[in-house]
């Protein structure tokens, strides 16, 4: 992991939503597709004005909620300030943003890392659930998963409580979470065996040495924050890759990336079924051998008991993005396919899917062309790419950048990322129309 900014102490002020009508001058939606629209048809790419998150914003979040409102997150870092995590909400129907940014908490011990970033997830009892990082004691690395709750649709929000009660002075993050039953199930890299120890290689990222490798636990949570159930599901996994969760008809999937004794870095899944979780299996044998983390996690989406999985893979010395398919809720997945391939692939993917077609966006960086950011519709089996687009050149380069978010409802694509402008990062977004 790059290290992180300045890291806050937190303070959870208790603040009213601001609702307003047709923030940040929102325009009409387009009109919908004629129900005989064929499927192959072009799209009509759009810009999604995004609330006033201003200069400093980045991190996003993108969650769509059982209400069928978009839940947008990012941390806000301007120079002199403490951070400021914050969310809004969006309604596909009306095409308006609920609420202004409203904050779920600030302060000056907040960990705020490029890939390790912050979730709001809200749950069909109508409340907010969110996590972050906070820094335990003076190490460098030593922090915490943090979990808040808001109960009136983010208006006040719960004391943060640690998600995991191991107490030591290490690496907790990279957190997935989905609803569970009346609370919340969450997914954690947990660093309590590796005894704090690091070695950072020459891009400022680290693997731990002293110690037992890190770990992937999972725990579930109710509606009081208390904690029911907690397992660990595998005692050694890369260290700063993103998790990722989605619900099938058969129970949450986990994805991480594994890592092994002989350094193999495939992308694993994992699944809850009648309160236990299955042994986890890699979705595809890539076999790249990787002596450290690359800081690129997969992405996961569910319907029923399709499985979408996309990630980044560099085996056989060739960065790629491959999506993979299962219809069994995570037992078996087809042969993978190449979305992108070549030395400019960065490989930060994110996926959705519907029941119509299956959804990708990815970035790549060239030396002539800087970042540019795509999205490709295929069929749900993969099979046929109906479109590639291309959504946006963007002026950030390397990590500053981060992780691209989407989320597909009503067959609209929303898309956010990071973008750097005048020296600083903010929130770009845009819609796919049909």
């Amino acid at each position: 992991m790059s290290r992180p900014l300045r890291a806050p102490r937190i303070v959870l002020p208790s603040l009213l939503a601001l609702a307003f009508a047709g923030c940040g001058g929102q325009e009409a939606a387009p009109a919908a597709p004629a129900a005989n629209t064929p499927v192959d048809a072009p799209s009509q790419r759009v810009d999604w004005p995004l609330p006033a998150t201003g200069p400093g914003s980045s991190a996003p979040d993108l969650v769509a909620g059982p209400d069928g409102l978009l839940v947008l997150s990012w941390i806000n870092s301007r120079q002199g300030r403490r951070h400021a995590f914050q969310y809004s909400r969006f309604d596909p129907v009306a095409q308006r943003w609920r609420n202004a940014p409203t904050t779920i908490a600030i302060g000056n011990r907040m960990f705020v890392n490029w890939a390790d970033t912050p979730h709001v997830l809200p749950t069909p009892d109508g409340a907010l659930w969110a996590h972050w990082l906070q820094k335990r004691g003076d190490a460098p690395y030593a922090y915490d998963v943090v979990l808040a709750r808001s109960r009136d649709g983010g208006a006040n929000w719960s004391a943060p409580i640690p998600a995991h009660d191991d107490g030591t002075a290490t690496e907790h993050g990279f957190v997935s979470m989905w609803a569970q039953g009346g609370g919340l199930g969450l997914a954690w890299l947990d660093g309590r065996n590796t005894g704090g120890g690091h070695a950072d290689d020459a891009d400022g990222d680290h693997e731990a040495h002293a110690g037992a490798p890190m770990t992937l636990r999972a725990a579930v949570f109710d509606a009081n924050l208390q904690r029911t159930v907690e397992h660990e599901i595998d005692a050694r996994v890369c260290d700063c890759c993103q998790t990722a969760a989605a619900v099938t008809g058969r129970g949450p999937v986990v994805v991480y990336r594994g890592r092994t004794e002989a350094e193999v870095r495939d992308v694993m899944l994992t699944r809850l079924e009648n309160g236990a979780w299955r042994p986890p299996a890699r979705v595809h044998a890539d076999d790249w051998t990787m002596p450290a983390c690359p800081v690129n996690g997969p992405s996961v989406a569910a319907q029923a008991d399709a499985v979408l999985v996309g990630w980044y893979t560099a085996a056989g010395d060739t960065p790629r993005v491959q999506l993979a398919r299962s219809v069994d809720a995570g037992d078996a997945f087809a042969e993978p396919v190449v979305l992108d391939s070549g030395p400019a692939v960065q490989g930060r993917v994110a996926v959705a899917l519907d029941d119509a077609q299956a959804w990708a966006v990815w970035l790549r960086e060239d030396d002539a062309g800087g970042q540019s950011l795509w999205l490709s519709r295929r069929s749900p089996d993969l099979s046929t790419e109906y479109e590639r687009i291309e959504l946006a050149r963007l002026q950030g380069r390397g990590r500053a950048t981060g992780f691209p978010q989407l989320q597909v409802l009503g067959g609209q694509a929303y898309v956010v990322w990071t973008d750097v402008i005048d020296g600083a990062p903010q929130l770009q977004g845009a819609r796919l129309v049909r």
